[in-house]
């Protein structure tokens, strides 16, 4: 079979599918793939994205998947171009999310050969990715399709003008939730908690409803759209007041939570868990239940609740934990919390958020604004890394004004081609806010760091002096440096994207820090 016959088998295949968007990286090898999807973007079936980068092309392709729900696909040539899909591919698997690495291989001939952009690319992607043609695939992970191509094609007169695009349908989860109606019914003397992670737009209004009914107390992620919602049975300092005062129970709702306390649950086997998510993975090594589905379908299969309440009265301690944060933020207003609650009030004012992980997301959770509600919010939780976050949140708001992200300085610096994107995206009202603190500050909060040498804790810590300005020069985007809250007061929407660097003042930081860690919590 020829390469150009081939590459319009795999685009009909695609379109019967309802695979219908492709972020393409161009090569010789996927010259005919190219070809014919642009013939079938012509036609109105699919629609294209380029790139010139795998690795953050396959984190933008995930962005658009958190905002359609359906599949993308990412089109590479052979060799190590490949292989960069691998971190989008893993996180798009503890996502279970539809990510297509459609990957062109030369003839089977050259595996082993040491032949030029040839490397064995049969499964390479293991157990993170279902191997072979849509046909057999669930649709409720990624799919690796390797397709052999001869790099020279003759292209025929195919131009996708008949047929119809398919409906993408993922297979069902069977849903069993008897032991979970079982223990959310007993032992509630023991005192029960809601931990929610991300949510889809679609399981938050049956999850607001499930936990206003059970009335106890709730740790509400930024990414559940249901933290200022919530607030009347939230637990503002919850991860060290549970830390101190572990309840007996544990329901965790979505993606795995950020905060330390659900790490702490390895080592509290007598706390009880369940999660309730769509991968079907309870987070934790240790013994507990979950049940694999949608989170809004689980809740209505459970049935009617009864209220449980506040068995272990943290709500006693909820508004004093409060105004200790509020107290803290306002003492100094310039540290890195500081700067993040006024940040806060900006963002409620857009159209959505993207939060990195680590200290960011983290930071966010505790300390921004709980008056104006932000319901759309995202963040990669599957495996938790830095990796692609730029990308990601590129795909997702992709379509969407006025749109902000918040990620680390080495998150940023991690994922700098992926703003080459930007001049086939809307950008008005766009901000990235990178949160310049001049390195990976987190570890600086982990205790083990002070028992470290100097040499270790550099080698931990990463310290870095980039100019953020030239990163925006590169790509087009407006810079704006803020190192006081009064800073603020020079920021304005623009019609294009905006690069807020974020730099906190160190010792503000570090005396908010040293403050925060004196008062116990409530």
């Amino acid at each position: 079979m020829s390469s150009w016959t081939k590459a319009v088998e795999v685009v009909e295949t695609c379109i019967r599918t309802g695979i219908s968007e492709f972020v393409v990286c161009a090569g010789a090898r996927n010259a005919a793939l190219i070809e014919a999807l642009a013939r079938a973007e012509k036609a109105g079936h699919v629609r294209l994205w380029r790139h010139f980068e795998e690795r953050s092309a396959g984190f933008f392709a995930l962005g658009r998947m958190m905002e359609t729900g359906l599949p993308c696909a990412v089109v590479t040539t052979s060799g190590t171009a490949v292989a960069e899909l691998l971190p989008a591919v893993v996180e798009a698997s503890y996502q279970a999310r539809p990510l297509v690495a459609l990957t062109a291989d030369r003839p089977a001939a050259f595996r082993g050969t040491g032949a030029p952009q040839s490397i064995d690319q049969t499964g390479i992607f293991g157990g993170h990715a279902f191997a072979g043609s849509p046909e057999g695939w669930d649709g409720k992970g990624p799919l690796h399709w390797n397709v052999e191509f001869e790099e020279e094609f003759v292209p025929g007169d195919e131009d996708f003008t008949g047929g119809a695009s398919g409906n993408f349908e993922p297979a069902k989860d069977r849903l069993d939730v008897a032991a979970l109606a079982r223990w959310l019914r007993e032992g509630l003397y023991r005192g029960l908690v809601v931990m929610i992670g991300g949510l889809e737009p679609e399981e938050r209004e049956e999850v607001f409803h499930f936990c206003r009914t059970l009335e106890v107390p709730v740790m509400a992620e930024a990414t559940s759209g249901l933290r200022e919602a919530l607030q009347m049975l939230s637990l503002p300092d919850g991860d060290r007041q549970l830390r101190a005062n572990p309840p007996g129970k544990i329901l965790r709702l979505g993606e795995v939570p950020s905060g330390r306390f659900w790490r702490d649950l390895e080592n509290l086997p007598d706390v009880s868990v369940w999660s309730v998510c769509r991968n079907g993975l309870p987070g934790l090594a240790r013994e507990s239940g979950v049940v694999r589905g949608a989170v809004d379908r689980v809740l209505r299969a459970l049935g009617e609740m009864e209220p449980a309440e506040d068995a272990m009265d943290y709500f006693q301690g909820a508004s004093r934990s409060a105004a200790v944060i509020d107290e803290l933020l306002e003492a100094y207003p310039d540290s890195e919390p500081g700067l993040l609650r006024t940040l806060s009030h900006y963002v409620s004012t857009g159209s959505s958020l993207f939060l990195g992980n680590s200290m960011p997301i983290r930071e966010w959770n505790l300390f921004s604004q709980r008056d104006r509600p932000i319901r759309s919010v995202r963040a990669n939780r599957g495996v938790n890394g830095i990796d692609g976050q730029v990308s990601t949140w590129l795909g997702w708001t992709a379509e969407l004004g006025d749109a902000w992200a918040v990620v680390g300085d080495l998150t940023a610096l991690y994922d700098l081609a992926g703003p080459f994107v930007l001049d086939q995206i809307v950008g008005e009202g766009r901000v990235l806010v990178v949160i310049n603190n001049g390195g990976g500050k987190i570890f600086e909060r982990l205790p083990r760091l002070a028992s470290m040498s100097p040499r270790a804790a550099d080698c931990m810590t990463n310290p870095q002096t980039a100019d953020l300005a030239g990163w925006a020069q590169l790509w087009g985007m407006d810079h704006l440096r803020i190192t006081t809250v009064d800073d603020f007061d020079r920021f304005e929407p623009r019609d294009k994207m905006l690069l807020l660097e974020i730099i906190p003042d160190a010792g503000q930081t570090k005396a908010f820090w040293g403050k925060w860690d004196q008062h116990p919590p409530q």
